[in-house]
């Protein structure tokens, strides 16, 4: 559309606030249902950081592009690079686009497909010159490239990091156990034998995993781990990296959780003597008091593995 529908500026004007007369006029013929770009509670609406990339393997050039680019949108800005290319002295350079790359930034329409506004237009967050200044970057990343000058750019102001957008949009509560048990407590013990080829699963009182990732020093939610006889010690097989460890965090009410680790026995499994162990950190919130993370641990009991 190239018109406004008063209802909706309306209820928009109610709701979020007028746009300003700076951002109408920027978006010309484009009307403003929803002005994200002036909006940042508790985050920018959309990216006011945007990364771009290109990735060259002898002539073939990847440019990373943070958007979707209409058919005509793509062969003018390949275009464009593959040009800058060959000013600099690379020719016969192939120019891919991978689109939708390190951030998600809508459309990239032309500045004629913008005039007249249909989806992929309207989709166009950053105004009829969007693409322009899509290939203005690029070219200087070309240019970088062909005359060996990639140090020499300016790695510009770093993008706002995802977890911590994620953390504060989604705030924890604080965890809790079970009347009579504590973090960490077997709900479901393992089997006291498995074969090869078989499930062994373990249930604890848990916590939310988001905790352990706001703690540096956390490393694995679990390991896997063999009694060797002559050592005298356990050694750990299998951390939550492994292909063979599943970890499942089950989400209850009010704070309360579980986690259920299970080991897929591989065929390569030594016969002998093993444990399972769960690392995690709760969140305990006391009352007008800060939030602290404590850590916690627990080991199931002992089950054998037999050869199958």
């Amino acid at each position: 559309m190239t018109v406004s529908v008063p209802f909706w500026d309306t209820l928009r004007d109610q709701l979020l606030g007028k746009p300003s007369e700076e951002i109408k006029e920027c978006h010309k013929p484009k009307p403003i249902l929803i002005h994200t770009g002036e909006l940042s509670t508790p985050h920018p609406w959309h990216p006011d950081i945007v990364d771009v990339q290109i990735i060259t393997l002898g002539s073939f050039a990847i440019a990373a592009v943070p958007g979707e680019l209409t058919t005509m949108s793509g062969r003018r800005f390949r275009e464009a690079v593959k040009a800058e290319f060959e000013t600099y002295g690379m020719k016969n350079v192939t120019v891919v686009i991978s689109g939708l790359c390190n951030v998600y930034t809508h459309y990239i329409a032309t500045y004629e497909e913008y005039q007249v506004q249909r989806y992929e237009a309207a989709s166009t967050i950053y105004g009829p010159h969007t693409l322009s200044a899509y290939i203005q970057l690029f070219r200087v990343l070309a240019k970088a490239i062909a005359t060996d000058t990639v140090a020499n750019l300016s790695t510009g102001p770093e993008p706002p990091f995802f977890k911590q957008l994620i953390n504060s949009i989604i705030p924890n509560i604080a965890d809790r156990a079970p009347i009579g048990k504590t973090f960490g407590d077997i709900l479901q013990p393992v089997n006291p034998t498995y074969r090869v080829g078989e499930v062994a699963e373990v249930v604890f009182v848990g916590a939310n995993p988001k905790n352990s990732a706001e703690n540096r020093t956390h490393q694995t939610f679990l390991t896997v781990e063999k009694y060797e006889a002559t050592l005298t010690s356990w050694q750990i097989v299998h951390n939550d990296a492994s292909w063979e460890t599943r970890f499942y965090w089950h989400k209850g009410l009010l704070g309360l959780s579980n986690a259920t680790i299970q080991w897929h026995i591989p065929d390569t499994a030594q016969p002998g003597i093993y444990r399972i162990r769960y690392f995690g950190h709760n969140r305990k919130q006391d009352f007008l008091k800060p939030a602290v993370i404590l850590p916690f641990e627990s080991t199931s009991s002992i089950f054998e593995v037999v050869a199958t």
